[in-house]
């Protein structure tokens, strides 16, 4: 792979050309990207939807949209470190050109990478994925069962719905309408697991077949975003876009600091709990891998007890100014793993992430245990997700029913008249968007329907579709 066309600014679709006159105050690509990104619906819709916590009045708890931008934060200032370190490990062959459109196409992934999360947190993502498998098998179209008029892939897509194959899907719509027709090395570096929905293992030894990365519908697009950014191998394969491991590594950092310091704001745990909590699992790991403490991981949790001053009152402070300190020491890890093993990056041979070997891989490992120990256990979590459930298992039930037989009528098999007022307070957006990818083909064309219904349920925020539910049950 080479830089070259990993930054490649074309586009999907074709853009009108501006006046020549603009050419004077040049502004490039991906500034005309992040711009694109900033003033599209779709991105501020974010700051509606959950991040971990449920959304409440308070002010300091993160968002989808507070979390993005702080991931665009940490991928953008990796890119800067990656690009102009003065370490002997800087790759030679990023020159000034590179230096430049490097961090700005890490500062666009960084916004949009959780674009396609439907609301009420990853456990939406759950929610929908479950609602498929259980129905697929009831639901009848023409008095035959869904899943024996889908494809194995299409069942999958639906079955194992994912945010970031949701994510190119919205970006790929591009092709139709240009709301926020993106460059493809920023579209490529999104797409974390380039694989799809019959192929991923999340027990591979690659991290990148952990997940599927895009839907059946989407493949055509996807493959041409590969082509084009020179990330597809001679036998048909496709290697993660260099700058994927760097926006992964900016959302852990992101997710494993931020969202604990939030748990902690939100009286979750303690500090001393936390640090009991640290040292433990870091002993057990040690003692598990080589039979010694990690001196790194250690000298940072000795960094917090010494910032405590012993009163509970600047517990707050001291784990702030913790975290941050945290954050700096990670993104150094994950700049010097991306330096080392840039040769194997770049030729699709490597399979881990920016934290593997490295001398804080135990810290990440225990700041991520940590969130499941303290966080989504937590009343509120928990209260969100049944909640969610309900919510959204309601809208899939009514809206999938309604769109079966949308544009299709005949004696026999029509739409209730439940079914059209359904449909007519679903989105026109998503409507269009169905009716300019229908291809005549019956059950691509039922595929297609049933992404329709998910486009519009997960493109959702959370207080619309609490809302829309409310409604629609009857509760107000």
């Amino acid at each position: 792979m080479e830089w070259t066309t990993l930054l490649s600014t074309e586009k999907l679709a074709q853009e009108v050309l501006e006046p020549h006159y603009f050419e004077d105050y040049p502004i490039n690509s991906f500034e005309k990207d992040y711009s694109k990104t900033v003033s599209s619906a779709v991105f501020r819709r974010l700051q509606d939807k959950t991040q971990v916590f449920p959304l409440d009045s308070s002010d300091f708890i993160r968002t989808r949209l507070t979390h993005s931008i702080e991931v665009s934060t940490i991928a953008r200032q990796l890119g800067i470190m990656i690009s102009k370190n003065t370490t002997r490990y800087r790759p030679k062959d990023i020159g000034d050109l590179e230096a430049e459109n490097i961090p700005s196409v890490l500062l666009c992934a960084g916004l949009l990478h959780d674009l396609g999360n439907p609301p009420f947190g990853h456990f939406g993502e759950t929610i929908i994925g479950a609602w498929f498998q259980r129905n697929l098998y009831v639901i009848e179209y023409k008095g035959r069962r869904l899943i024996d008029l889908l494809s194995d892939q299409m069942a999958s897509d639906l079955v194992h719905f994912e945010g970031n194959a949701q994510a190119l899907r919205i970006l790929a719509k591009a092709r139709h309408n240009s709301e926020i027709n993106l460059s493809k090395a920023v579209i490529s570096t999104l797409v974390k697991y380039p694989t799809d929905s019959l192929s991923f293992d999340k027990d591979a030894p690659d991290i990148k077949n952990h997940k599927l990365g895009y839907y059946f519908a989407e493949s055509e697009p996807f493959f041409q975003i590969s082509d084009t950014v020179g990330t597809k191998n001679e036998d048909g394969t496709i290697n993660r876009h260099p700058l994927s491991y760097v926006l992964e590594a900016a959302d852990d950092i992101a997710y494993s600091t931020a969202d604990l310091e939030d748990a902690f704001k939100k009286e979750l745990f303690t500090i001393d709990q936390f640090i009991h909590f640290f040292e433990d699992n870091l002993d057990r790991m040690s003692t598990k891998v080589s039979g010694t403490p990690d001196s790194y991981s250690q000298r940072l949790i000795d960094d917090l007890k010494e910032k405590r001053t012993g009163l509970p009152t600047q517990d707050s402070k001291a784990f702030k100014e913790w975290i941050i300190y945290t954050r700096r020491w990670l993104m150094h890890i994950a700049v010097y793993r991306f330096s080392r093993s840039y040769t194997d990056i770049m030729s699709g041979n490597y399979i881990g992430d920016l934290f593997h070997s490295t001398n804080h891989s135990k810290t990440m490992a225990i700041l991520k245990k940590a969130m499941k120990e303290f966080v989504f256990d937590s009343p509120g979590i928990l209260k969100l997700e049944l909640s969610s459930e309900t919510i959204l298992t309601f809208l899939f039930d009514k809206f999938v029913q309604a769109a079966l037989y949308y544009d299709y009528a005949d004696e026999k098999f029509k739409p209730s008249k439940a079914d059209t007022k359904y449909m007519s307070i679903f989105s026109d957006n998503y409507i269009q968007d169905y009716l300019v990818a229908k291809t005549g083909d019956e059950a691509m064309d039922l595929y297609l329907r049933l992404l329709m219904v998910t486009d519009f349920i997960s493109g959702m925020t959370d207080s619309y579709a609490r809302t829309l539910y409310r409604e629609l049950s009857g509760i107000e």
